[in-house]
């Protein structure tokens, strides 16, 4: 389907970069699973989707267009069509920010888990990765003093 130039920039303005439906599907994953977390830490590389503090892991939820996902079985991982000469280098950086990101909180000692959003289907092995990922979880205070 081809667009006029105004209609694709009104779609692409109305994506949002925090509370995007894989996040929000991920974060009710972790919480139904038991697991507390910090969304969008600021004093963290990346601002990590998800943070679990005492843990000192992170997850992030990964759109595969705008990360540029390298899955040939994704959907979303396909290049842009129109305006190549603007997108590939803007697709290029935000996965070397990326990178970045990961190193920095691997040398602050801070491990992480990208999810794509592509994985998303399969609800019961992302559901296993993720608490492979985290570990068991803790109980809580109150069953400690009782």
């Amino acid at each position: 389907m081809i667009r006029s130039a105004e209609a694709q920039r009104r779609i692409m303005q109305a994506i949002r970069s925090k509370d995007t439906k894989p996040e929000l599907l991920v974060r009710r994953l972790v919480y139904r699973m038991g697991y507390r977390y910090r969304k969008h830490r600021k004093d963290l590389p990346g601002k990590p989707d998800l943070a679990f503090g005492p843990r000192r892991k992170v997850i992030f939820v990964h759109g595969c267009f705008w990360h540029a996902h390298n899955d040939p079985s994704c959907p979303d991982s396909r290049k842009p069509r129109i305006n190549r000469s603007y997108w590939l280098p803007k697709l290029m950086r935000n996965k070397q920010r990326d990178k970045e990101h990961l190193e920095a909180l691997a040398a602050l000692g801070w491990e992480t888990l990208v999810i794509w959003a592509c994985e998303m289907h399969d609800q019961g092995s992302l559901q296993n990765r993720i608490r492979r990922f985290l570990g068991p979880k803790r109980r809580s205070l109150m069953r400690r003093v009782a």
